[in-house]
Formats: structure tokens, sequence, C-alpha cells
């Protein structure tokens, strides 16, 4: 199956060139040694002429392999809790990018409750809006996309669990992006306040910590 892109002409260009042109005002010029090895980012998706920007920011900072997981908000509530597309490619602007099924299937099978759902994708735009960067810094990418619903910590944690197992015994470099914008329609002074905290949860390793803030302050 071919996922056809949702949200393309609308958070960012629907032309192949002027998408190209728009990633690459947005991309940093960061020398190859300067770039970081990383496990995960974090990585906003509203539309690029909001948060362009600091995506762009986010991606060139990064070594970004040939396999890449994108995790990703359910925002219209289709599909299962933790729906995994794991097979087929997504058409995109700028080039099809096919699912890395070896590394898709591995996360599949470490947690019965990733469930292969790609109705959950169809018109989600969390994961779709990180595409393009990751294109842009990587040519020979497949990616392994999972939508997420609202979840206990207790299954949080298992599905990371499952996913770092996973990653694991595929035994190649991958990273993680978590598309998220954070908060909405706050002032810029309360959300920072918010970022920041939640940031000083991530930076302790205290996942149940940040679990709770992001519940109890809507994040």
């Amino acid at each position: 199956m071919k996922r056809r892109p949702a949200v393309a002409g609308k958070f960012y260009p629907g032309e192949p060139a002027a998408l190209a042109a728009e990633v690459a005002k947005l991309f940093p010029d960061i020398p190859p040694e300067k770039k970081q090895q990383a496990i995960a980012v974090v990585s906003p998706h509203a539309g690029y002429f909001y948060s362009g920007a600091v995506a762009g920011e986010t991606i060139a900072r990064v070594r970004v392999p040939e396999s890449v997981v994108i995790l990703g908000p359910n925002h219209h509530g289709r599909g299962a809790p933790v729906a995994l597309m794991a097979a087929g490619a997504w058409q995109m602007p700028m080039g099809d990018v096919p699912i890395d099924v070896t590394l898709a299937g591995l996360v599949a099978g470490k947690s019965t409750l990733i469930t292969r759902d790609e109705q959950a994708h169809q018109f989600e735009h969390s994961l779709e809006v990180q595409v393009p960067f990751l294109q842009f810094a990587q040519k020979r990418l497949a990616i392994v996309p999972l939508v997420i619903s609202h979840l206990s910590f207790a299954a949080c944690r298992e599905v990371g669990l499952a996913i770092a197992a996973a990653i694991r015994e595929y035994g190649l470099p991958a990273l993680i992006v978590a598309s998220t914008d954070m908060t909405h329609y706050e002032t810029r002074e309360a959300a920072s306040a918010k970022d920041l905290r939640a940031i000083e949860f991530i930076e302790k390793l205290d996942p149940e910590g940040l679990h709770r803030f992001v519940l109890a302050n809507r994040i």
C-alpha cells in the first residue's frame, strides 16, 4: 500500500520544487563533523510557516541514518491506540519513502500493544510533516511510522521498551523522531515555562514524572 500525503499544499508546499526550496531555506548548513550522533530528537509538527524553522534546525543538527522511527500523536482518533504502518511506502512530493519492513516487523513483534494499522495514518499530519526534512538530510530514507493515542504510563513504557529492543536487535543505526507541538493556544511565556519544566524531566531521565506533568498541564 502507498499512503498519499494528507497535508501537502496545506502544512507545506505540495509542488516538489517549491517544497525542496522551502526545506533548504529552513535547513541550516551544519558541517558534517558538527552533527550529533543522536538516539532521538523532538520536533514540532505545525505548518512550516509556524514551526518549520525549529524542525529544520533540529534535523540539521543530527546525523540522520537510513532508518528513522517516527512517533506522533493521533489527532483524529482513527485506528488502534498504537498504530504501526509496517509495509508499503509513503507518497511524498519529493519522492516516495519506503517503510523499513525489517525494523517495522521487529517493532511489531515486541509488544502486543503495537498494532499493524494503516487507517490511523491516513489523515494524520504529525508524522508526515517530518518526512521532507528527513528526506533532505538522508536520500536513502526508510521510515517506521507509529501513531499513538492517549496511553497510561505503563503502556508508554512498554511501547518505548519495545522500540528500544527492536532497534537493538536490528543492529543498524536508527534515529527516533518524536513529533510534538507541546503547548497550544497559550502565551509564549506560559508555553516556555511548561516546555522547560518538561525538558527538566527528560534531562533527569524521569519518564514517569514527565508523563504526570504532561497530563496535569495538558501538554
